[in-house]
């Protein structure tokens, strides 16, 4: 239901239809997510004919029949008492214009869910109280109030994932914007809007609502002077009614008056392109259907002064002065302080032309003194800044949530520096058993060279040896593999928390404790890659240098985006094919340029180049990062090296990467090593001979 309607002076807008009749049924049964219980209540059955009544137009008879049986019932739900309040608020807002009653309503609403276990259970009921209320206040020009209320109902429906009404808060938003002179910005909170309503119940409601938002970007459109994408929207309104007409067809009057609202505004446009017949065709349209008894007369009344300025412009004095008559009888039913201004602005321009200038004087004085009253307020509206208000609202339900939840971070923390401590371990008794297997296999090297000249012993040792380094591969791999089991799980049980996560804090807290997790696979992975690829056979195939560089680069752009950073790459002008293991170098590739985001600042910039070498190809991964002190360039290639350091952004760095790389380029019989580069950051380069099959 629109909560104000807009027109403005010589272009008589309307952006709002005002359908009364349809809002009441939908609002109370249509949007509702829950089940509905399976048998109705009688008091529910007596709602539904009231409801069924004020659709059909019998809305005082609706109001009486709703109210004789309300006092009867002592046990009302909670839905049932808020369909009685919605019926109530719309009619006596809507139709009696009591805003006094009409915000008692409201409040009654909102008083209904004086319990967190209600707000939760009915969520939707509870969003639309609140914007209830806040139109209420934006009607009586309180801004600031209205949006605070605008605001809540969009937060209930985010917590809510209610994207029904979402969509009201969008289209109310849209409708301040357009009412501050921000149209370019209220059409796009339309089409949002419209595209939101498409998750909502498909009744009447949802498809008055559509063209209407449809009609209101198209408004929007036409006021910032694009023709085109405004009769877009408006003929896109029209066949969308004609594509709904049978499924409702027994409201056959509120189709011809969403029809007539759209003539109306159509006809803006070409008024706009000086095309006045095609322009008075579309106005008498509009004014002979809206002005049937029932319809929105108000709209006829707008349509009838622009076909007025029509008159006044082609100097039709006489059709002018007759449809100027005609108006002001209408106005003593109709009050509309911009059609009253709009009415003595046209009267005072007939006698202009008439040389009655005493008169004319009279009626310019009158749409002065209107234009005055309607400024002032427009001016309060302006003044209104919706954008920072948001904001404002934003920062302090922010804060709300942080005092609330702030017990429940303190044990979260706790939770993840258990984890933190917990990995701690984990890390320092894998790397204490890959310390005790080195230092065996040392041992093992010194007895080897001790007996060196005894064969039978040697023969013995090497077997040992040969052991004792399966055993500690074995040993890696089983810690490893029976780590990674619970490290997953705990990494996609936080993933599950943080989905469901009621607030930005929470949602932070469990990305800490999956991060950590995730950062212990990682580490695990790389384990047991690096105790696995020594053993791997190379099936090797020809590829296509060029393809397995571009694709690498182009997987990483999206990470380095994140951190503002570039990624150029310069491949060979003659494609080569070498002869290698596609996923390994793939692999290779794919390591170094992670590599060089990770330890590269924010807005660096990452140069992959290939160049044809005589009897082999060299790829070159080049940063400006930290660099790579000359005392760890022959340490960064070892596993487990003490040559590791965390990323520009705190990135984990676990110091198997590179070693991993190192035995899939010799496994090629190729070369890795490092450079400074001279610009600052370091240039990782390896080579591929150029082998046949």
């Amino acid at each position: 239901m629109p909560f104000y309607r807009n027109t403005c002076i010589k272009h008589n807008y309307k952006l709002v239809p005002v359908l009364l009749c349809l809002a009441i049924s939908a609002l109370i049964s249509s949007c509702r997510h829950e089940a509905e219980p399976s048998e109705k209540t009688e008091f529910q059955h007596v709602l539904d004919s009231a409801s069924a009544m004020y659709d059909a137009g019998d809305k005082k008879k609706a109001i009486t029949l709703i109210d004789s049986v309300f006092q009867r019932y002592n046990s009302l739900t909670l839905i049932e008492k808020f369909g009685y309040y919605n019926l109530k608020y719309n009619y006596t807002y809507h139709i009696l214009h009591d805003r006094d009653r009409a915000m008692l309503y409201a409040d009654n609403m909102l008083n209904l869910f004086d319990d967190a276990k209600k707000k939760l259970k009915h969520p939707t009921e509870y969003g639309q109280a609140h914007f209830y209320k806040g139109d209420l206040l934006f009607d009586d020009n309180r801004y600031n109030e209205a949006y605070k209320y605008f605001y809540q109902g969009k937060i209930i429906a985010n917590n809510s994932v209610d994207v029904c009404i979402i969509s009201d808060y969008s289209y109310r938003i849209g409708m301040v914007l357009y009412k501050q002179g921000h149209y370019r910005e209220a059409a796009a909170n339309f089409k949002n809007s419209y595209a939101e309503h498409s998750t909502c119940a498909p009744t009447f409601k949802t498809f008055y609502r559509k063209q209407e938002l449809l009609d209101n970007a198209g408004i929007c459109y036409s006021k910032i002077n694009e023709a085109d994408s405004a009769l877009y929207f408006f003929n896109k309104a029209l066949v969308y009614i004609d594509e709904q007409k049978e499924k409702y067809k027994n409201v056959p009057n509120l189709l011809d008056m969403a029809r007539g609202v759209i003539f109306g505004n159509q006809a803006n446009v070409y008024i706009k392109q000086g095309k006045y017949l095609l322009a008075k065709q579309l106005l008498q349209k509009s004014a002979a259907i809206n002005l049937r008894k029932g319809n929105d007369n108000a709209d006829a009344q707008l349509s009838e002064l622009k076909l007025a300025h029509i008159y006044l412009s082609t100097n039709t004095t006489d059709s002018l002065y007759a449809l100027l008559q005609t108006v002001l009888k209408q106005s003593d039913t109709i009050k509309n302080q911009d059609v009253q201004a709009d009415w003595n602005y046209l009267m005072a321009q007939y006698f202009i032309k008439k040389n009655d200038a005493k008169t004319a004087l009279n009626y310019l004085t009158r749409y002065d003194t209107l234009k005055e009253v309607i400024a002032a307020k427009q001016k309060k509206l302006q003044e209104a800044d919706v954008s920072e208000q948001i904001k404002r609202l934003e920062k302090n339900a922010e804060f709300d949530i942080l005092q609330k939840n702030n017990q429940l971070q303190n044990v979260l923390l706790r939770v993840a520096i258990i984890f933190a401590i917990l990995l701690f371990v984990i890390v320092f008794l894998v790397y204490r058993n890959w310390q005790r297997s080195r230092a065996n296999i040392s041992n093992l090297d010194n007895l080897n060279k001790q007996i060196n000249d005894q064969n039978e012993t040697l023969s013995l040792a090497l077997e040992e040896l040969d052991v004792s380094g399966q055993e500690k591969d074995r040993i890696l791999r089983t810690v490893a593999h029976d780590l990674r089991n619970p490290m997953g799980g705990i990494s996609s049980l936080t993933g599950i928390m943080a989905e469901e996560a009621e607030s930005e804090e929470l949602r932070d807290g469990i990305q800490l404790i999956k991060q950590t997790s995730d950062n212990s696979i990682e580490l695990i992975n790389e384990i047991l890659e690096a105790t696995s690829n020594k053993k791997v056979f190379l099936s090797k195939e020809l590829v296509n240098i060029n393809t397995v560089i571009a694709n690498s680069a182009g997987l990483l752009r999206f990470k380095a985006i994140e951190k503002g950073q570039e990624i150029t790459v310069d491949l060979l002008n003659d494609e080569a094919e070498l002869y290698i293991n596609r996923e390994k170098i793939w692999r290779v590739i794919s390591n170094l340029i992670s590599n060089a985001i990770k330890f590269s600042p924010a807005n660096g910039i990452i140069s992959i180049t290939a160049n044809n070498m005589e009897g082999e190809v060299r790829i070159s991964v080049k940063d400006n990062g930290i660099g790579v002190p000359d005392a760890l360039k022959e340490k960064v290639f070892n596993m487990f090296t003490e040559a590791k350091r965390p990323g520009t952004a705190g990135e984990k760095s676990f110091g198997l990467g590179l070693s991993i790389c190192r035995q899939i380029i010799e496994a090629h019989g190729g070369k890795i090593w490092v450079e400074d580069n001279p610009e600052g950051g370091a240039i990782f380069i390896f080579s591929l001979k150029k082998e046949t099959v």
